[in-house]
């Protein structure tokens, strides 16, 4: 998906799907590493899905029980850094 861009004011801003949902993964993600490292969570909007799951499936599957497939949702690893990944 490409960032969709709109104006506010005189300014430019960009914005991405799921924006919403990963500034509330990253308000409590320090919170949840202590809780619940390395499990699953899923957020629709500021709604965060009750529970948090030990595979990304078992997590997937939460989302669309409880939102449906008419809109998108966040499914994340809750870690206290970000892995990355280096192709070569």
């Amino acid at each position: 998906m490409y960032d969709s861009v709109y104006r506010e004011g005189n300014s430019k801003m960009a914005t991405s799907p799921l924006t919403d949902e990963l500034k509330v993964f990253h308000k409590y993600r320090d919170e949840w590493v202590h809780s619940n490292p390395g499990k699953f969570v899923v957020i629709q909007d500021s709604i965060v899905a009750e529970g948090f799951y030990d595979t990304y499936s078992d997590a997937l599957r939460a989302g669309l029980r409880q939102f449906g497939v008419g809109r998108s949702f966040l499914v994340k690893q809750v870690w206290s850094t970000e892995p990355e990944y280096f192709v070569s």
